[in-house]
C-alpha cells in the first residue's frame, strides 16, 4: 500500500475506533494481536512499557514530587528507595519527609542542618534505637564496687556520680571509666549534692556539712535541724544552701558562712525533699527567672519564693487528696514550668504558671510506678523489679529493663535517673551514658547504661 493510501486508510481506521465502546476496542485490540507476528508483539510490548511505566518521580518537578512522597509512610518510603537509584536519590533528599519521620519517633530535631541525605540517616538511627528499646536490647549494666557498708545516698552529674555510706564516707566516680576520682571521709550521709569543687552532705547526725574534694577537709558545717537531713540543695550565686529534715521543717542557710537564715514550718511529716531552681513562667505570684524553693513531704509539696528569706511565707500546697489518703512518692520532678510527682494513683502534673492540674498518668494495669525523670517526650520510671520507659504523647510503656533486688529506700535517696536530656526527645547523640544508678544489699552501685546505637 502506498504511503498516501495508508495514511489514508488509518485515518479513517483511526476515526472508526474511536467511535466504538470500550468493550468493542478491546475486542479490535484482541483480533489485532491476535493477528500480529513476533516483530509486531516485541514493537508492542517496549511501547506498553513506556506507556504503562511512567517514572512520575523522574517526570514531575522536585516540589511536586516531595509533596506526593509526604502521603507515604517512612517504611514504604524505605521500599520505594530500592526501585531506582534516581528513586532513592529523591526520597533521600526528601528533608521533611525524613523530619516527620524522626519526630513520630519522639527523636529533637535541629532544623539547623542543611545536608539533605542527613535526615534518613538520623531515621535509620532512630528506629534501630526504637526497635532496640521495644526488644528491651538497648541498656546494659556495670557495677561500682569500693564501699564496705550500706550506701545511702546517690547524685549524679555530668558524668559523674557521687555515693554516701555508712562507712563514714563519700566517693566520687567516672560513670564511663568505672574509676573512683575522690574519696574522702565524712560523717554518714543521708543526701549528696556536689560540684567540681565540694561536696555538700546531709546526714543522719541532724547537720549539713560542706566539703573540699581535694583536701577532704570540712570547710563549713550547718547545726541546727533536730533530726536526719534527707535532702539538700544549693545555689552558688544566691549564696544560699537549703535542707529538708525528719524535724519536719525546711532550713535556708547562708552557704558561705554557714549561720541560719529562716527555717521554714508547715510540713506535719518528714521533709524528704527540697528543691532549689529558677521559675520559667510568669504567674501572679513569680515571674521568669525567681528562684523558688520546692519541699515535699509524704502528703504534700510546698512552694516557697526564695530571695524574701526573712518573711518567706508559702505560697502554695499542692496536694492529691484532701484527707491524706493517698501518698507521695519521695521523687519530684520540677523544671521552672512543670512540677511532677507519683502516686497510687499515677503521675501527677501541675502547671507552675496557675498550680493547676494538668493531667493524670495512670499506670498499666494499675501498677504503683515511682517517677525517676520526666520529660517533653519520654518519663522514665520503676518499680520493684524493672525500669520503664514511658512515650508521654501516647502515654504508652515503651520499653522495659529487669532490676536487680536493689536496697530500698521510702526517702528515694538511694536510686536516681543519670542523664535526662534525652527525655526531651532523643537526637542520636544523647542516647549515651547512664540511665539508671541503685544501691545494693552488697553496698555495690548497680549501673544501667546505654548501649551503643547500631
Amino acid at each position: 500500500m502506498e504511503k498516501k493510501d495508508f495514511e489514508t486508510w488509518l485515518e479513517n481506521l483511526s476515526a472508526s475506533f474511536f467511535t466504538l465502546t470500550d468493550l468493542q476496542k478491546n475486542e479490535t485490540l484482541d483480533h489485532l494481536i491476535s493477528l500480529s507476528g513476533a516483530v509486531q508483539l516485541r514493537h508492542l510490548s517496549n511501547n506498553l512499557e513506556t506507556l504503562l511505566k511512567r517514572d512520575f518521580l523522574k517526570l514531575l518537578p522536585l516540589e511536586l514530587s516531595f509533596y506526593l512522597l509526604k502521603w507515604l509512610d517512612p517504611q514504604t518510603l524505605l521500599t520505594c528507595c530500592l526501585v531506582s537509584k534516581q528513586w532513592n536519590k529523591v526520597i533521600s533528599a526528601c528533608t521533611e519527609v525524613w523530619q516527620t519521620a524522626c519526630r513520630s519517633l519522639g527523636w529533637q530535631i535541629d532544623d539547623t542542618v542543611q545536608d539533605t541525605l542527613h535526615w534518613k540517616n538520623v531515621y535509620l538511627k532512630a528506629i534501630l534505637r526504637m526497635k532496640q528499646l521495644t526488644n528491651h536490647e538497648a541498656f546494659q549494666t556495670a557495677s561500682l564496687i569500693g564501699h564496705s557498708a550500706r550506701v545511702y545516698a546517690l547524685y549524679y552529674k555530668d558524668g559523674l556520680l557521687c555515693t554516701g555510706s555508712d562507712d563514714l564516707s563519700a566517693k566520687l566516680w567516672d560513670v564511663s571509666t568505672g574509676q573512683c576520682i575522690y574519696g574522702i571521709q565524712t560523717h554518714t550521709c543521708a543526701a549528696v549534692t556536689f560540684d567540681e569543687q565540694k561536696l555538700i552532705t546531709g546526714s543522719f547526725d541532724n547537720t549539713v556539712a560542706c566539703w573540699d574534694w581535694s583536701s577532704g577537709a570540712r570547710i563549713q558545717h550547718f547545726r541546727g535541724h533536730t533530726g536526719a537531713v534527707f535532702s539538700v540543695d544549693y545555689n552558688d550565686e544566691l549564696d544560699i544552701l537549703v535542707s529538708g529534715s525528719a524535724d519536719n521543717t525546711v532550713k535556708i542557710w547562708a552557704l558561705s558562712s554557714g549561720s541560719c537564715l529562716n527555717t521554714l514550718t508547715g510540713h506535719t511529716e518528714w521533709v524528704t525533699k527540697v528543691v532549689l531552681q529558677s521559675c520559667q513562667v510568669k504567674s501572679v505570684m513569680h515571674s521568669p527567672g525567681d528562684y523558688i524553693l520546692l519541699s515535699a513531704d509524704k502528703y504534700e509539696i510546698k512552694i516557697w519564693p526564695i530571695g524574701r528569706e526573712i518573711n518567706c511565707k508559702c505560697l502554695k500546697t499542692l496536694y492529691v487528696s484532701d484527707d491524706r489518703s493517698i501518698t507521695l512518692q519521695p521523687r519530684l520532678h520540677f523544671d521552672g514550668k512543670y512540677i511532677v510527682c507519683s502516686s497510687a494513683l499515677g503521675l501527677y502534673q501541675w502547671d507552675f504558671a496557675s498550680y493547676e492540674i494538668l493531667r493524670i498518668i495512670k499506670m498499666p494495669d494499675s501498677t504503683s510506678l515511682s517517677l525517676l525523670g520526666f520529660g517533653d517526650i519520654f518519663a522514665l520510671l520503676f518499680d520493684n523489679h524493672h525500669l520503664y520507659i514511658m512515650d508521654l504523647r501516647t502515654e504508652k510503656v515503651i520499653s522495659r529493663w529487669p532490676l536487680p533486688e536493689y536496697r530500698k529506700s521510702k526517702r528515694g535517696s538511694s536510686f536516681l535517673a543519670g542523664e535526662m536530656a534525652w527525655l526531651n526527645g532523643l537526637d542520636g547523640v544523647n542516647d549515651v551514658g547512664l540511665v539508671f544508678a541503685t544501691s545494693m544489699p552488697d553496698h555495690s552501685i548497680h549501673l544501667v547504661l546505654w548501649k551503643e546505637n547500631g
